[in-house]
């Protein structure tokens, strides 16, 4: 029995995810049963393709070949975040984007698309790289998902407003190729999430074209937040701030529990942690939760903790 996962942020939490796979490795006691790391999916800042949330940074050739070369070493795909639904056809050429999939282009890595015109571009330009279906194109309709089911996708997330619906997910076809995000922090049937969406990929647009013309001068947030009054829904929206403890008592919360004794003998084995713009407390938590055994939880959080504290992670002080 394989339980697949699919991690936050192989770039910013790259120091972090790689020490929690050192531990899987080196203490596979601690596991549950068939534990298996699918992906790690996220972006290289400031990719104007990116969508979902809005990333910062700047990241160096060299950094972008050393990460991948890193996760794809240990047989853990890239799975990039290209789903930025505000596109247009001149962002397709950008720069800093086609470094990166030239960089990635080794038939191992894969990306996550919602945009017609940048999946056709990647079908076309880089056909070694798999395709998943975004859980961003907000299909809630069941017909409308069965039929996303049949296109050549090599995995489709699930709105997560059909989690725990199992009468519709018990009708779903090639439930090997559905993806479920179990930790899902938004409020269930959210009706600002396509808003969401459209407005941090506006931004991410705003963020990557800055970093190209000003890349000394600080990016002022507040300032694209103010000339976009139509986003103050998502501008003032706190649902990522939530603790693994916040969000468990909202409808779509899926428990460790309910994959191994639900979804899985239904004939779902693909599960996906959000946690990009988490702190790493809070993803550590979610981490622990999903994929280590109960009574191994609180050993292995001092083991994770330690690794960090010793790896420049995270810093202990000492009084």
């Amino acid at each position: 029995m394989k339980v697949r996962f699919h991690l936050p942020d192989f770039a910013r939490l790259f120091r972090f995810n790689a020490n929690f796979l050192n531990m899987l490795d080196n203490s596979p006691e601690f596991f549950r049963e068939g534990v298996e790391i699918a992906s790690i999916y996220g972006v290289f800042p400031p990719s104007i393709w990116n969508g979902g949330r809005v990333m910062h940074g700047m990241c160096q050739k060299d950094f972008v070949k050393g990460v991948t070369n890193y996760f794809n070493g240990r047989g853990i795909p890239l799975r990039f975040t290209f789903t930025n639904p505000m596109l247009e056809k001149k962002h397709l050429s950008d720069e800093f984007c086609n470094m990166v999939m030239h960089i990635a282009d080794n038939g191992m890595n894969e990306c996550i698309v919602v945009s017609p015109i940048l999946e056709e571009y990647i079908r076309k330009n880089y056909p070694g790289f798999k395709l998943t279906s975004s859980t961003c194109k907000r299909i809630t309709d069941p017909e409308a998902l069965k039929a996303e089911m049949e296109k050549d996708y090599h995995i489709v997330v699930l709105d997560y407003d059909f989690n725990n619906k199992f009468d519709i997910l018990e009708k779903i076809p090639h439930k090997e190729k559905c993806e479920i995000l179990v930790n899902a922090c938004c409020n269930p049937e959210c009706q600002y999430r396509s808003l969401h969406y459209q407005t941090m990929g506006t931004e991410q647009i705003a963020y990557a074209n800055h970093v190209k013309k000003y890349p000394n001068l600080q990016y002022d947030a507040k300032k694209f937040a103010e000339a976009h009054p139509e986003g103050e829904p998502v501008f003032n929206c706190k649902c990522d701030l939530r603790s693994l403890y916040d969000i468990q008592g909202l409808r779509t919360h899926i428990t460790p529990d309910d994959i191994w004794n639900k979804y899985v003998p239904m004939g779902f084995n693909q599960f996906k942690i959000e946690g990009r713009t988490f702190d790493i407390f809070n993803l550590m938590e979610h981490y622990l939760y999903y994929m280590v055994k109960p009574e191994y939880i609180n050993k292995a959080r001092l083991t994770l903790l330690r690794n960090m504290s010793i790896n420049g992670v995270i810093k202990i002080l000492d009084e």
